[in-house]
């Protein structure tokens, strides 16, 4: 009693409940499943049992592996799986895949949509849906649950099975209801009447996809082509998209022929210009060159080069006539000369300068 009184109501139920029941499609081989919850899920109509895809839930409440299956590839196998066998002629596969059973004649309870389940009418080849609708199969019908043949003739009594289904659109969920009757390929069953009655050719009024031939009534109230249908377009068309195609193709390749025009141009004037500041930069040392070369003609004043002064005066028999060639160890190159872009000429204040001043007062002494 404390227990129960210390224990949340919630979990307590919990607890009295029992174990907590599988949920839909995650039981594995071996273990429990309640076979009371198989049932179609709504809105889809899809088969729903507690076992996953590769089991189903055998009489003694327990999963196992599937005795059969309905599809080529059926869903939940891995490529190197083994696959149940699929049921050989006159025979089905049952929603719950456990094994193959005997098809079922006319009149017999049958699984929801399960027309494969049901056996065909002596003149099932002039039956059969070939139209890809899934109409019927082999000429039988399943409605309500029940084995039929679709063999009604224009104005006779049909049965009409509306089925509603859930669709998921651009705006969300509607409901999309399917209808099928037990008229012969090319009728349908008038769901007021309850006669069959002729289908409709496209471009013709109709409220629903099975009174059309092709079984596309379009949201205007008219019947339209099949929807399986490709579309076609007019050779101008293709004309059309072949000149855009090409056109955009030679304008691409001549707008790229201008962009490079114009970057080549771009660096054709950098390189000439490059070349000119070269060309002035190589003029200027000439004239550098040349105005350093007059003004050490210059230098000396009778114009003559410095050699010649040194060595071509009078008197050079006199006591002092190696006094001069003292001061020619240490005569300047004239190099310490600059010329400014004005043609003016500069120096820099150096010894070799300052011993050439001393150099020519000593020679205007001499004088």
């Amino acid at each position: 009693m404390l227990l129960a009184l210390l224990i949340p109501p919630t979990l307590l139920f919990t607890l009295l409940a029992g174990p907590a029941p599988a949920r839909a499609g995650t039981v594995t081989f071996g273990h429990y499943c309640n076979p009371a919850r198989q049932k179609l899920q709504e809105g889809t109509y899809q088969f729903q049992t507690d076992c996953d895809a590769q089991t189903y839930c055998a009489a003694n409440s327990t999963c196992a592996h599937r005795g059969c299956r309905s599809d080529e590839f059926p869903f939940g196998y891995s490529p190197t799986q083994k696959l149940p066998p699929k049921c050989d002629k006159g025979f089905f596969c049952p929603d719950e895949m456990d094994q193959c059973q005997q098809i079922l004649p006319v009149g017999s309870p049958c699984q929801f949509n399960r027309d494969d389940e049901c056996e065909g009418p002596p003149n099932f080849k002039e039956l059969a849906d070939t139209t890809g609708f899934g109409l019927n199969v082999n000429g039988s019908v399943c409605l309500n649950n029940i084995c039929m043949w679709a063999n009604v003739t224009v104005g006779q009594t049909c049965i009409v099975q509306n089925t509603a289904y859930t669709a998921y659109g651009p705006d969300g969920e509607f409901i999309d209801i399917v209808s099928r009757g037990n008229c012969k390929v090319g009728l349908y069953c008038d769901a007021q009447q309850l006669v069959c009655v002729q289908n409709k050719a496209v471009g013709e009024t109709c409220d629903a996809d099975k009174e059309c031939e092709t079984y596309n009534c379009l949201a205007s109230g008219v019947c339209g082509v099949r929807a399986d249908v490709p579309r076609e377009v007019g050779k101008w068309v293709y004309a059309v998209v072949a000149i855009l195609i090409v056109g955009g193709m030679v304008g691409t390749l001549v707008g790229l022929y201008f962009l490079h025009r114009k970057d080549r141009t771009q660096e054709r004037e950098k390189r000439l210009q490059y070349w000119r500041e070269q060309n002035a930069f190589r003029q200027n040392i000439m004239q550098m060159q040349q105005t350093a070369r007059n003004s050490l003609m210059s230098f000396t004043p009778t114009g003559g080069s410095p050699r010649s002064t040194i060595y071509g005066r009078e008197g050079l028999q006199s006591e002092d006539s190696q006094a001069p060639m003292l001061h020619a160890a240490s005569k300047s190159s004239a190099l310490r000369y600059y010329v400014s872009d004005d043609g003016s000429q500069f120096d820099d204040k150096s010894d070799e300068d300052l011993m050439m001043r001393r150099r020519d007062n000593g020679e205007g002494n001499r004088f």
